[in-house]
C-alpha cells in the first residue's frame, strides 16, 4: 500500500510529501477533478486534460484525453460522467471509465474557465452551468450558459453576458429546494448568485449580500470561491477569493468569508487570510482531521506588483472564522503560481491529499479519527451521484457539515465522497443526511475510520 510506503518517510503529522513521480502520475498544472470513475472504491483523477485511473493507491494509469472536466452522473445510470469545457462536450461513462463523447446542441461562442453540475429545477437530473469569460484584450463579455438536462439530452435554458466569470460552484445554502449557483466574476464586477424559479434564473447576490466587494467596490476581481461550513454551526458558508490590486483605483476588495444566516450572509472580512495581490483558486478541506474546514489558496503570479513574491498558502482553521498560515513546515512551501487546488483521499488512509502546482502531495497525518461518506441517489428523484446532498455529523458540541458538489474554485472539483475529520476518539457517530429533494434520513451508530455508503430510498 502506498500509505505504508509514504508513512515511512514522514517525520511529523500533517506533513505533505510530493509523491507524483512514485505514483507514475503526470497531471499537468491545469484544473483538477477527483471522482471514482470505475466504481472500484478508489478515487480517480481528471487533470492535464486526461483521465488517470487510480490503481488501489499504488500508482495511476493514464487513459484517454477528455479536456478539463467536472464530474457527475448525468444519465442516472449509476456511474460518473464528465462535462468538459475544452471543448464543451459531455463524456458518457460505460461504467469501466471508458468515455464516449456526446455533442452538445449549438451554443453561443463562449470562453469558459469553470463549470459545475447541479440540479437547478430539482427534477432528479443534474444540469450544467458553464461560466463565460473573455479573450484577453477584447471588450466582449462572453455569456454564462445553463444547459438543462432532459433525461440525458441537453438544451440551452439561460445565458447571461453581464459579467466575466471565472469559477462556478453551487449549493442549496438555505435548503429551500433550489440550489444556488455562485459565479466568481473578474474585472471588479459583482459576483452572481443564480437560483432557478418560475422557469427562469434569478440573481440573488445583492439581496443576500454576496457580491464579493466592499463599501467602495460592489465587486472584486474574484477568481475562485468555495462553499463550506467554516464555523461548524450546521449552515454552509461561502468564501469569495479575490485577486486584489492596490493601484490608482484604490485598495481593492480583499478575499472574504461570508457567514450564512440563511436569509442573508454576514461579511466576516478576511479572517486571517492575509493580503497577497494575486490570490486565485481556494480549496476547502479538513487536512488535519480536527473537524474544521481548512483552506488552501493558490496564487496567479510568482512575482506580483512592486516585485512582491506571491506563494500559495495553507491556512488552518482555528474555529470561529480564525485562520492561521501553517504553510511553513507543511511541505507546501514556495509552490509555483497555479489555479490547481483539489482535495481527495486517493489512498483511502483517512486523510485528505492535495493536488496542486502539477503535483500530488500525500498527507502524512497519523493517529487521527475520521469518517468518509459515499452517497448515491436513486436516479429518479435524486440524481445518481447525489449532487447537492448535505451530511451533518454532531460531535463535541459542534455540527460538522459537508455537501456533495461538482465544481469549486476555478475549474476544480474535490472528491464526491465526503470526508469528515473527527476531533475525538469516538468509535461511532450519528449522521443526518439532507437529500436534494428535501427528504432527511438519519443513519445512526456508524463506525469511524472507514467509508460508509448510503443510497437514497424514498420514504
Amino acid at each position: 500500500m502506498l500509505s505504508l510506503i509514504a508513512l515511512t518517510i514522514f517525520k511529523d503529522p500533517s506533513v505533505f510529501v510530493d509523491m507524483t513521480a512514485e505514483l507514475e502520475l503526470a497531471p499537468g498544472d491545469s484544473p483538477a477533478c477527483w471522482a471514482d470513475l470505475n466504481g472500484d472504491g478508489w478515487t480517480d483523477l481528471i487533470s492535464g486534460g486526461a483521465v488517470w485511473i487510480n490503481l488501489e493507491g499504488r500508482k495511476f494509469e493514464k487513459r484517454q484525453t477528455v479536456g478539463s472536466c467536472v464530474a457527475a452522473d448525468c444519465d442516472n445510470d449509476g456511474d460518473v460522467d464528465l462535462a468538459s469545457w475544452s471543448p464543451k462536450a459531455i463524456w458518457i461513462n460505460d461504467g469501466e471509465a471508458n468515455f464516449t463523447k456526446q455533442e452538445l446542441p449549438s451554443l453561443p461562442a463562449s470562453v469558459t474557465r469553470g463549470a459545475c453540475w447541479t440540479d437547478v429545477n430539482s427534477d432528479g437530473w443534474v444540469d450544467l452551468y458553464y461560466g463565460g469569460y473573455e479573450n484577453w484584450g477584447d471588450q466582449i463579455s462572453y455569456p454564462d450558459l445553463l444547459l438543462m438536462n432532459n433525461k440525458g439530452s441537453f438544451t440551452l435554458a439561460h445565458q447571461s453576458a453581464d459579467h466575466r466569470a471565472r469559477g462556478v460552484t453551487a449549493c442549496d445554502f438555505d435548503q429551500d429546494g433550489r440550489p444556488d449557483i455562485y459565479v466568481s466574476n473578474y474585472r471588479l464586477m459583482p459576483n452572481d448568485l443564480w437560483s432557478y424559479a418560475d422557469d427562469k434564473m434569478i440573481n440573488r447576490a445583492e439581496a443576500f449580500g454576496v457580491l464579493g466587494g466592499d463599501k467602495e467596490f460592489r465587486g472584486g476581481h474574484s477568481i475562485g470561491s468555495c462553499w463550506g461550513d467554516f464555523d461548524n454551526d450546521g449552515r454552509i458558508d461561502l468564501f469569495a477569493g479575490n485577486f486584489a490590486h492596490v493601484d490608482s483605483r484604490g485598495d481593492q476588495p480583499k478575499s472574504r468569508f461570508l457567514r450564512n444566516r440563511m436569509t442573508a450572509f454576514d461579511d466576516m472580512g478576511t479572517c486571517g487570510i492575509y493580503y497577497q495581490e494575486s490570490y486565485a483558486s481556494p480549496g476547502a478541506g479538513d487536512f488535519d482531521n480536527d473537524g474544521d474546514l481548512d483552506l488552501f489558496f493558490t496564487t496567479v503570479y510568482p512575482t506580483a506588483s512592486f516585485g512582491k513574491k506571491n506563494f500559495p498558502v495553507l491556512f488552518s482553521n482555528k474555529g470561529r472564522f480564525d485562520f492561521e498560515d501553517v504553510t511553513a513546515g507543511s511541505g507546501l512551501e514556495n509552490l509555483g503560481a497555479t489555479y490547481q487546488s483539489s482535495w481527495a483521499d486517493f489512498d483511502n488512509d483517512g486523510d485528505l491529499d492535495l493536488l496542486t502546482d502539477g503535483r500530488l502531495f500525500v498527507n502524512g497525518l497519523t493517529d487521527s479519527n475520521w469518517i468518509t461518506v459515499n452517497l448515491s441517489g436513486d436516479g429518479k428523484v435524486v440524481n445518481g451521484a447525489a449532487i447537492g446532498a448535505q451530511v451533518r455529523l454532531s460531535v463535541g458540541g459542534r455540527t460538522l457539515t459537508r455537501q456533495v458538489e461538482a465544481g469549486t474554485g476555478e475549474g476544480n472539483q474535490n472528491d464526491l465522497k465526503l470526508h469528515f475529520g473527527i476531533p475525538n476518539k469516538a468509535r461511532r457517530v450519528d449522521l443526518e443526511i439532507w437529500w436534494p429533494n428535501g427528504q432527511t434520513q438519519a443513519v445512526n451508530n456508524v463506525r469511524t475510520k472507514r467509508t460508509t455508503t448510503v443510497r437514497y430510498k424514498a420514504d
